[in-house]
């Protein structure tokens, strides 16, 4: 055999490797043309079809305009409810209020979660510490909920790290064996979107300055933005004594939360920021469980604001001072419409004496129970006396971030129609009124809501662009 190439030989080789050449480019060509469109501008191709149901135990508010404020009289002549139209984009709002039981779900978490890392220190199998596959290493490590804790019939090992988390024997009653809720402590995480969005620098446009807030730095280390508390999320049951002088609700602080017989009444007890944690776990419990089955996530729930609330309240009906209409609190039959305070004090008239089971009253024409009476809601605003004034009428809200060393006036949240202790003014969908963040009443609970991903019902990525 000869070891030598002639030239026609290397002339052939050459057309034959410009032939390759040629003919895997245009292989290239027409395998992207999939993604390139043919050369036209046609977007991102073989996107997921995303549909949204309705989230478990929540109805679609529609978006809408409507005259936000007193539809009545107004009664003790505060005038901070001035007439103002405002725009709502749509949203999902819980059904009822957060009872007694959806909200123990919450606390029994946060219980579970501090015995799985209390025993992960000393039996490995309760908590993830790297990633089998790559050897990444977590930390704080992942819990095994799997792996369930075993309460009612521990091991030696594990009952001795469990007792940890009851009372010790000299706060015992009667020598039963209860958890120290002081331990019950939820750490989480939220983004200050109004930080990041502000541009208050000391030089204006020089973003270099350094400036009145954090955005320079935020610029380079976005976790500047993101805030990190730890609160007790245990309800504070003696709201029921310590907010009434001279009057005796032992029994309601001792079985209110915990006793099956009020699992389906309103949480109270709860305060405006453990309210928020609360929205914060839902919202990562909802979102934990979408990504594990490769599902996109979805908006977080959250307190609503209060236009929102408002909006919601009215059902539909314009200038309406209640859920139901109005302009009464009683039916054509005179049968009470809400759980309030009646006439002088007759607590009992309207069938309650306290709190109710939720639902107990028909609910408004989006269908939500309780809107007015049972327990007063908190919302996600601040409260300001003059914010019809300032605040915007696209989605109006006025936030403020309340700090542990402001004055007590910057620490007022917003609450919203009227409790079981309230006389009927304050059961009316244009009545404000407002509590300290860091307190926890009685007579006020929450629900929460969940913006809708799209401008209104219908219009999914299939839809047609043209405004209905």
């Amino acid at each position: 055999m000869s070891l030598f190439v002639t030239k026609n030989s290397k002339t052939k080789t050459s057309v034959a490797m410009k032939k390759l050449l040629l003919f895997s480019s245009v292989i290239l060509l027409l395998a992207g043309c999939k993604n390139s469109g043919k050369g036209y501008l046609v977007g991102v191709q073989d996107r997921e079809d995303w549909y949204q149901p309705d989230p478990y135990g929540m109805l679609f508010i529609p978006m809408g305009s409507y005259n936000m404020g007193n539809s009545d009289q107004d009664v003790p002549y505060a005038q901070v409810s001035q007439s103002k139209t405002v725009s709502i984009q749509a949203f999902w709002m819980d059904e009822t209020e957060i009872t007694n039981n959806e909200y123990r779900q919450f606390v029994y978490w946060v219980r579970d979660s501090i015995a799985h890392r209390k025993l992960g220190e000393s039996i490995s199998d309760h908590l993830i510490t790297e990633n089998e596959e790559t050897q990444e290493t977590y930390d704080p490590p992942y819990i095994n909920w799997k792996t369930e804790i075993p309460w009612a019939d521990p091991g030696d090992d594990e009952r001795e790290i469990l007792n940890s988390m009851y009372l010790t024997d000299q706060e015992r009653f009667y020598r039963r064996k209860e958890i120290d809720t002081r331990q019950l402590k939820y750490e989480y995480y939220y983004i200050d979107y109004k930080a990041a969005a502000r541009k208050d620098f000391t030089t204006p446009g020089d973003i270099t300055a350094g400036g009145l807030n954090n955005r320079p730095q935020g610029l380079k280390d976005r976790s500047v933005y993101i805030i990190k508390n730890t609160i007790n999320v245990y309800p504070d049951t003696l709201a029921w004594v310590h907010d009434f002088t001279y009057s005796f609700n032992e029994p309601m602080t001792q079985m209110y939360f915990w006793h099956p017989a009020y699992d389906n009444y309103p949480v109270v007890g709860v305060s405006w920021v453990q309210a928020r944690a609360f929205c914060i776990w839902r919202s990562q419990l909802l979102n934990s469980y979408l990504q594990g089955h490769e599902e996109t996530f979805v908006n977080d729930f959250r307190l609503p604001t209060e236009s929102e609330w408002e909006w919601a309240a009215r059902g539909g009906l314009e200038l309406s001072p209640f859920p139901w209409g109005g302009p009464y609190i009683r039916n054509s039959n005179g049968c009470f419409l809400g759980n309030y305070k009646p006439l002088r004090g007759n607590y009992v008239d309207d069938g309650g004496l306290h709190t109710l089971v939720v639902g107990h009253f028909a609910p408004n024409d989006y269908g939500l129970y309780d809107m007015a009476g049972n327990v007063s809601e908190w919302c996600a605003d601040a409260y300001d006396e003059s914010a019809y004034n300032f605040a915007h009428d696209l989605n109006m809200s006025f936030a403020y971030e309340a700090k542990e060393t402001d004055l007590p006036v910057l620490k007022r949240k917003v609450i919203r129609g009227g409790s079981w202790k309230d006389v009927g003014y304050y059961l009316q969908v244009g009545s404000r009124s407002y509590e300290y963040q860091d307190t926890a009443k009685c007579y006020i609970g929450f629900r929460c809501v969940e913006t809708y991903l799209g401008r209104d019902k219908g219009d999914g990525p299939n839809a047609s662009n043209v405004y209905n």
